[in-house]
């Protein structure tokens, strides 16, 4: 894929951080517990902020595969350390005491044997704290795939979601965590995004699960993927009472402790 379009991402910024404040809130360290933090997949940095701001006398680290996102996060936290890298390949220097990853890791092959690596970088009694969108049958990703196969640009597209590996079911997280973990914990939320339009549906997804369905496509393309897109989208995402439109986005979180 292309890289990231820090400014497209921020529009929505509030409901993006809202996930990561409240995986946060779960995660069971005091201030004086975190020497080394790591924010996999910061993006502009809206997480890491969160995570340095928790833990201020931490050396914060974020990680992130795009140069565009590094740089954003550079120039909005210019007192951290943001490193570009792919996370499937990333490994610390020292064993951090936490691992935060606020929709990131949904993008990664092998997601099972990633989650045991990543658990087990961490120092004795770290936590490892995730968050992946769980959205892939929504309407909203339902209808990427119906436009995608319905369109002169079908084999250009091919099987998009196939690079966004499917969510392991928490149950499974639970038991590949445990055998080493102190605790885990495992929740799911769905989140409704009140929305002033189908276009501004279809603008929050351009940056993120839109992304791979665009991307083979040139600029006619992607314009006329975009407009058959949205004709559907605001037809599943009808206006409410007040003229909103609801975007539910469900989400997995899991918080995990490694044992002392």
């Amino acid at each position: 894929m292309g890289d990231w379009d820090p400014a497209l991402y921020t529009r929505f910024e509030a409901q993006r951080t809202r996930p990561a404040v409240e995986l946060l809130a779960r995660v069971p360290l005091d201030a004086a517990d975190v020497r080394e933090a790591v924010d996999l997949g910061c993006g502009p940095g809206n997480s890491t902020a969160l995570v340095a701001a928790r833990y201020p006398g931490a050396a914060v680290t974020g990680i992130d595969r795009s140069p565009a996102m590094i740089e954003a996060a550079r120039q909005r936290l210019p007192g951290l350390r943001f490193e570009p890298a792919d996370i499937a390949a990333w490994a610390p220097q020292r064993p951090p005491q936490l691992i935060f990853a606020n929709a990131a890791l949904q993008w990664l092959p092998d997601q099972e044997q990633q989650l045991q690596r990543l658990f087990g970088l961490l120092a004795p009694g770290g936590v490892l704290a995730v968050q992946v969108p769980d959205n892939l049958d929504e309407p909203s990703h339902r209808l990427m795939r119906e436009t995608a196969a319905a369109g002169p640009w079908a084999a250009l597209i091919g099987d998009a979601h196939a690079l966004r590996a499917p969510r392991l079911a928490a149950e499974r997280i639970y038991d590949l965590l445990a055998p080493a973990a102190e605790a885990v914990d495992v929740w799911h939320t769905v989140y409704r995004h009140p929305m002033p339009s189908a276009r501004a549906i279809v603008d929050w997804l351009r940056s993120t699960g839109l992304r791979p369905f665009l991307d083979p496509l040139d600029a006619a393309g992607r314009e006329a993927f975009v407009a058959a897109y949205e004709a559907r989208i605001a037809a599943a995402y009808p206006p409410r009472a007040d003229g909103q439109r609801l975007l539910a986005f469900p989400r997995l979180f899991h918080v995990s402790r490694r044992r002392r």
